[in-house]
């Protein structure tokens, strides 16, 4: 293989990671006529099964619509009006928030997503997948230049922007200076042991079960998949508990130990660590931070893939200003606007993270605290609806 150095290429934008952010945010140049280089760590294979979030946000919805991405997702996604809550003395309850709001979510997994956005790709765009090396080399104030392997022969790309959405272990982030940005990061004292069962969900909405044992959740991605979470101590391992263990734990919490939760074969299994991070700025000179390299968020309230997709929009949006007009104030305000709504997710996401896990360590102040935050939830509209809009995204546009 030839690792002879090849002529510089020109794109105005390279982006680097090929998650939904990347690819999103690749999509929406090009219905703009604005072409990019998009460069992934992984294979095409990886990226493409790779199991995230599966709630989506009505906004973000619309903005799959809008990049022509939407039309299996209408197909296949599960729209949701409400979820039910389980509470620790046994009762449940009802959260209807599209009643109290007049928005929706919807059930569609992030692979689908990227499955959506990979079949939507043109021959003419330039993805890569497989580029392990790729490397930030200028971060000038006109312009910057990547460095990477492509087809066998190290390339440099001169662009006028790189847009980092390479996630929280990327090369992004790393390629600011020391002293430029600030991380804020929380370790929540809780872990999710996720599983996906080849079983029909025990309820067609989700459900948040909180008692003494811990948290559970059932989620779903389709009538016959279940995607289900129980919270464990952060230092247990993926492989601690057997399957007949954890379904057994999942029908405690979920249903009080009645034996009607559905079983079926185990296909995955995942241990979600639970932190929050923040990095600010979101922008050094011609680099944008996109999604998880900028922010991570707990998976209490699914705010992740809501906030990556809400950054790639705004970022699209701010490119089209400067390359069709020659304004540049969209692409000033970048980082402010998507701060203020990581802010505002990660504050939702907290105190979801808080609401849900009972842990060994909180005192019986912290559970009547609990209560009483539940009892508000319960028996007042303004309440519920403040969490209706937190919960679908409205609060956040």
């Amino acid at each position: 293989m030839s690792t002879a150095a090849a002529a510089p290429r020109r794109t105005p934008v390279c982006i680097i990671g090929a998650g939904p952010a990347g690819l999103l945010l690749a999509r929406l140049l090009r219905l703009s006529g604005i072409e990019s280089v998009v460069l992934e760590r992984r294979s095409r294979e990886h990226v493409a099964r790779r199991v995230r979030a599966g709630l989506l946000e009505q906004g973000t919805v619309q903005t799959l619509r809008t990049a022509g991405v939407g039309a299996r997702l209408d197909r296949e996604g599960l729209e949701h009006h409400g979820f039910r809550w389980r509470l620790p003395d046994g009762s449940a309850h009802r959260m209807p928030f599209a009643e109290l709001c007049g928005a929706s979510v919807w059930m569609y997994g992030q692979q689908e997503v990227v499955k959506d956005l990979l079949a939507a790709h043109t021959a003419e765009q330039s993805l890569y997948f497989g580029v392990e090396d790729v490397r930030i080399a200028e971060l000038r104030p006109d312009g910057a230049l990547v460095r990477c392997t492509l087809d066998g022969r190290l390339t440099e790309i001169a662009c006028d922007f790189v847009a980092g959405c390479d996630g929280f272990h990327g090369v992004s982030r790393p390629a600011v200076p020391a002293g430029e940005l600030t991380g804020h990061r929380l370790d929540h004292p809780v872990a999710w042991l996720g599983v996906l069962a080849a079983a029909p969900p025990l309820s067609p909405e989700l459900i948040y079960a909180v008692s003494d044992r811990g948290f559970a959740l059932q989620s779903m991605r389709s009538p016959t998949v279940s995607r289900l979470y129980l919270s464990v101590p952060p230092g247990e391992g993926v492989d601690h508990r057997t399957d007949a263990e954890i379904r057994q734990e999942l029908d405690r919490r979920l249903t009080g130990g009645a034996g009607t939760l559905p079983t079926g074969p185990i296909l995955e299994r995942v241990l979600v660590p639970l932190r929050s991070f923040v990095a600010e700025p979101m922008q050094y000179r011609r680099l944008f931070l996109v999604g998880d390299a900028a922010h991570i968020v707990p998976p209490s309230a699914a705010k992740g893939l809501n906030l990556a997709v809400a950054d790639a929009r705004l970022l699209a949006e701010a490119l089209d200003g400067w390359y069709a007009h020659g304004r540049r104030e969209l692409l000033d305000g970048y980082s402010a606007t998507a701060l203020r709504r990581a802010w505002q997710g990660q504050e939702f996401s907290a105190a979801m993270t808080a609401l849900l896990h009972p842990t060994p360590q909180e005192s019986a102040f912290d559970r009547r605290l609990r209560g009483a935050r539940f009892e508000r939830l319960l028996s007042s509209t303004a309440e519920a609806t403040a969490f209706a809009e937190q919960y679908t995204g409205l609060a956040r546009r």
